[in-house]
């Protein structure tokens, strides 16, 4: 009767801290996603999209690669669901599992020296629009980019990956 009762016991505690890491996850999470989501600036009469766009690294450089890598990716796999309306918030590639699916394109698609980079720009980026943050890892960087969503769009078709 007493062992039953300290397993139970132990069974309760540790349900009990299980559910307390999950909620405490998931909230830190949440802010993570929400606070640091590319966002839509605008659109231009050619189809780019002007977004602000996080990205984070050992140094500034290297924030500001990811963030540009973040904003084509987002257009690519998720669309573009915060900021002002007109932006496109369909991905170019809805099928799902495609990143994995195309993970050797997609590789080789995001490298440092890659293809990524013929359809992003600093266009529209200021030195004051940039918002630097330093972290325990390094730095944070928020840049205002834009992506050439028809150009991307003619290549993937191209390379078929969409139809």
């Amino acid at each position: 009767m007493v062992r039953r009762i300290i397993i139970a016991a132990v069974v309760i505690i540790f349900n009990c801290h299980v559910s307390i890491v999950n909620r405490i996850n998931a909230q830190g999470m949440m802010g993570i996603y929400t606070q640091f989501s590319t966002e839509c600036l605008g659109v231009e009469e050619d189809g780019t999209q002007t977004l602000r766009a996080w990205g984070s690294g050992k140094n500034k450089n290297d924030a500001e690669d990811q963030a540009r890598k973040n904003a084509v990716r987002d257009v690519i796999f998720k669309g573009i669901r915060d900021g002002v309306e007109g932006c496109n918030m369909k991905p170019l590639v809805n099928e799902p599992n495609a990143r994995e699916k195309y993970e050797e394109y997609f590789n080789k698609f995001f490298r440092d020296d890659a293809k990524y980079d013929d359809y992003v720009s600093n266009k529209d980026t200021k030195r004051k629009m940039k918002k630097i943050e330093k972290t325990d890892m390094g730095v944070r960087v928020a840049v205002i980019v834009r992506v050439n969503r028809p150009k991307l769009k003619e290549r993937l078709r191209k390379d078929g990956i969409i139809k």
